[in-house]
């Protein structure tokens, strides 16, 4: 079976992207779980996570976009 991970287009940003998520989720009051699994996780939590990353993310190209100006 392929591994259908997405691939980063920087892999160094791993960390980063890892804390943000840590971060995002202690905001949320959302609990990461210590052993990596997500399957025990709501769909709606890992949504609320992965959606306010997106919008993050979204502000801090915009913000760059912007400064190139």
């Amino acid at each position: 079976m392929a591994d259908n991970r997405n691939q980063l287009v920087v892999p160094q940003a791993r960390a980063a992207l890892e804390q943000l998520k840590f971060e995002v989720a202690q905001e949320l009051g959302i609990a990461i779980p210590q052993d990596g699994y997500y399957g025990n996780m709501l769909t709606r939590d890992t949504g609320r996570i992965g959606g306010e990353i997106t919008r993050r993310l979204v502000q801090m190209a915009e913000q760059q976009l912007a400064g190139r100006q």
